[in-house]
């Protein structure tokens, strides 16, 4: 089974501001200028996309007094005085969100976009929503996965349910889990691997390193990872494309095999000419030799993966 984080694998990991929606009489630059200050220092896609969202309209980010990453939840900072959060609808229950917000909040999400909150001294002071658009070879690459024997491709994301089912409608994954913290994510991949069996789980952001850790195999997009991913991972991908995991798969695969034929036919050499050698059947430089001879045999079996190339 593969489990793939959307952000960055299945999705281009350039996401984009595509509404702002002020609340209270607010200002949609003087909001965007708040948020994009409050998420400066991290390095979640989303937060990048409102910074760079800042920076098109040539605004002023002022400096943070604080800051604070809400693992898989925003960002939190004091700024110009004020306690200014950034974060999914789902951690300002009860700050204030009424009924046309919701509404709003409800008709982006339906749209496959991600809406993100933005208080100013506990109270609610605008959204903004953030879209991503699915590589145009994701679908391919599952469909790549699945012909390489990969029983199952599964999506999980801390996106909200709405966004994910969309996601994963274009991508063709067979399952996807939505809203997941990076503990939650660790606590599936548990699950999975219990239920079915060794697991790979393909991630690039700083909350991906926990599942990567946890799973069988961790593998992190290193083109466009965070270095917490690409330390924590087993395997990483130096293109930013999710086609060169089933060319990973079948390499290591192939790796496999030379392996175990290396050990077998080095390990049956071995005994012929030690056995030979006892019984004085072969001479012992000639033993020698043919021992020098196997290794040089095993060294170009192996150096036959060099060349694989990628279809």
């Amino acid at each position: 089974m593969v489990a793939v984080e959307n952000t960055g694998t299945l999705t281009s990991g350039e996401p984009s501001v595509t509404e702002i929606v002020p609340l209270n009489g607010w200002a949609e630059d003087d909001l965007l200028r708040l948020a994009a200050a409050a998420e400066l220092r991290s390095e979640h896609h989303l937060a990048k996309a409102v910074v760079q969202a800042a920076r098109q309209r040539q605004l002023s980010t002022p400096e943070a007094d604080e800051f604070q990453a809400l693992m898989g939840r925003g960002a939190q900072a004091r700024i110009e005085g004020h306690e200014i959060v950034v974060g999914k609808p789902s951690l300002f229950i009860g700050g204030g969100a009424d009924e046309a917000l919701t509404e709003t909040i409800e008709t982006l999400e339906r749209q496959g976009k991600t809406v993100m909150l933005i208080s100013r001294d506990d109270q609610l002071i605008g959204a903004i929503a953030v879209a991503d658009t699915v590589r145009p070879a994701a679908k391919a690459a599952v469909a790549q996965l699945k012909k390489a024997g990969v029983e199952r491709v599964v999506m999980l994301t801390g996106d909200n349910e709405r966004a994910a089912q969309t996601i994963a409608e274009q991508a063709g994954v067979d399952e996807f889990f939505a809203g997941l913290l990076p503990q939650d994510k660790v606590r599936l991949l548990q699950e999975l691997e219990q239920k079915y069996g060794p697991v790979a789980m393909v991630g690039d952001g700083v909350n991906d390193a926990p599942a990567l850790a946890t799973a069988t195999v961790g593998i992190a997009m290193g083109a466009a990872g965070t270095d917490v991913a690409l330390e924590t991972a087993d395997v990483v991908l130096m293109a930013d494309d999710l086609s060169k995991l089933p060319y990973a798969i079948d390499l290591s695969r192939r790796s496999d095999r030379v392996i175990k034929q290396n050990l077998a036919f080095a390990g049956l050499v071995i005994v012929l000419l030690i056995s030979s050698a006892v019984f004085g059947l072969v001479p012992l430089p000639i033993g020698v030799v043919g021992h020098e001879g196997s290794t040089l045999l095993v060294v170009m079996n192996g150096l036959r993966l060099l060349k694989t190339n990628q279809r």
